[in-house]
């Protein structure tokens, strides 16, 4: 059985299926036929706005949910946060014009044409994106709202091959194709962490191993990624972000603490909320994406990046 889940509740009737199936009208839930070996159960009465993709969500007890994201709810929410998203967009081009005005200063240049490096990016943000919405949890050592994801994998391998410039731009790419698959649940806070900390972590990897070309130098720039997003990112979130989620979503900061005081009992404050939760997140991160790094690079650098030539 297949159900709908909408961004805040259930799919409402009163929708046209692609498919072509039909909905009952009836008081109880619509049964929708659709042609297919699947059933969408639907109820009556709320209207939504254009539908942009079904995404999936969790399978359960023999249900597959899809979460439904929607361009107005989208727009409404960058509406709702238009000041914040303007500071992230100033952020984001100084990291992509640092990036490249550091790129120029580095001793060897791989010569692509344009056409390929858009299309190598492409590819590389589209599996980030993958494994960007295929985060989880891990509640031993964080809150639910921090979320481990490995999706700086193969923003390094794009970075390794084109250079800091190029991480900046698959970065960039997929934190919107993740918004407009999925949207945004953190009022865009988590989104723009994502993104930052991310940084932290593949730019100096990739501006030292682009500096100094060799195995050696691929794993000492790796272990320069992990320690600055760990020290960078556990930073950030205590000064910036997580204040700015509590403002955002007008949630008192101690209720925050609470939650990770309820995990580690050492936390009494933002600064040990941010060491005993974020900085272990980063550093298990770091170390994975850089061990699949090392493993996986020379194997996929022809068949992924001489897919042109």
């Amino acid at each position: 059985m297949l159900c709908c889940r909408g961004t805040e509740q259930y799919l409402q009737g009163g929708v046209k299926l692609p498919t072509g199936g039909k909905v009952r009208e009836r008081a109880a839930p619509n049964r929708c036929d659709s042609g297919t070996d699947s059933i969408v159960w639907m109820g009556e009465g709320t209207q939504y706005g254009l539908r942009l993709f079904f995404t999936p969500w969790v399978y359960t007890q023999g249900i597959f949910y899809f979460e439904v994201t929607y361009m107005q709810n989208l727009g409404t929410q960058l509406l709702d946060n238009l000041s914040f998203v303007i500071g992230c967009v100033f952020i984001v081009v100084g990291l992509a014009l640092g990036a490249r005005v550091v790129e120029r200063f580095l001793p060897e240049k791989r010569k692509v044409s344009a056409a390929r490096r858009v299309s190598i990016i492409g590819i590389c943000a589209a599996i980030a994106t993958v494994l960007h919405i295929l985060d989880f949890p891990l509640l031993f050592i964080a809150p639910e709202f921090y979320k481990l994801d490995f999706s700086e994998l193969p923003v390094l391998l794009c970075g390794f091959y084109l250079g800091p410039g190029a991480t900046v731009a698959c970065e960039g790419v997929k934190i919107v194709l993740k918004l407009l698959l999925k949207g945004t649940s953190t009022a865009f806070v988590g989104d723009f962490a994502n993104f930052v900390v991310g940084c932290c972590f593949v730019l100096p990897a990739t501006i030292w191993y682009h500096a100094h070309k060799s195995k050696h130098s691929a794993v000492i720039g790796l272990i320069i990624g992990t320690l600055s997003m760990t020290v960078l990112g556990t930073a950030f979130n205590a000064v910036y972000l997580l204040p700015k989620f509590s403002q955002l979503f007008e949630m008192p900061m101690d209720a925050i603490i609470s939650l990770g005081a309820n995990i580690h009992a050492s936390i009494r404050d933002v600064g040990t909320f941010a060491i005993f939760c974020v900085a272990p997140l980063n550093l298990i991160k770091g170390g994975v994406v850089s061990f699949l790094t090392m493993l996986l690079y020379k194997r996929v650098a022809r068949p992924l990046f001489g897919i042109h030539q």
